[in-house]
């Protein structure tokens, strides 16, 4: 159960916490640590994929925790940024992409209790959605300049947009399971 990939999995939940305490601290160096923690989360989240493919050290342990960190970890960052940018134009994306997770995770578990869990896996768009999330969040906490706010914020938008497409997407693909009588 051990193994590389699920030790780094672990790690980005040991992250989460030490991301948030940072993220608050008074210190003008506290952006960009928690920038920091959180691209090192994101960069962990690639890592483990790639590696428990490439030494074929995938786990069950590993398939149901790596899911749970990558959306525990976004939706800890959004909430904080939430908090601290006080505005609809960071809130309404970040409440968008949190409910995302929520529902494509109960229709992934829905889909694998009727056996069609393959309907509904994680597809390209979904790893460009993912893509541009981290970075949108990332430059989000550090907040170097007003232009990478400005590209961050824009980056937010289009990570929401691709949010909702693959959640259409994801629906579309199990619409015949879940009308069925």
């Amino acid at each position: 159960m051990w193994n590389i990939p699920n030790t780094l999995t672990t790690f980005r939940l040991f992250l989460i916490p030490i991301f948030l305490v940072i993220f608050y601290l008074p210190y003008s160096w506290a952006f960009f640590a928690a920038a920091f923690i959180f691209w090192l989360a994101s960069i962990t989240d690639i890592l483990d994929g790639y590696l428990a493919r490439k030494l074929e050290q995938s786990t069950p342990f590993g398939a149901f925790l790596d899911p749970v960190a990558d959306k525990v970890m976004v939706c800890a960052a959004l909430v904080a940024l939430s908090d601290h940018y006080q505005s609809m134009y960071m809130t309404i994306p970040a409440l968008i992409i949190i409910s995302r997770e929520i529902v494509i995770s109960a229709l992934r578990e829905w889909m694998a209790e009727q056996g069609k869990r393959g309907n509904v896996a994680v597809s390209n768009m979904g790893k460009i959605k993912t893509a541009a999330q981290m970075l949108a969040i990332i430059g989000l906490i550090w907040q170097y300049d007003t232009w990478m706010t400005y590209l961050s914020f824009a980056l937010l938008y289009i990570a929401t947009y691709l949010t909702l497409s693959s959640m259409v997407q994801y629906l579309m693909a199990a619409w015949s399971e879940l009308t069925k009588n």
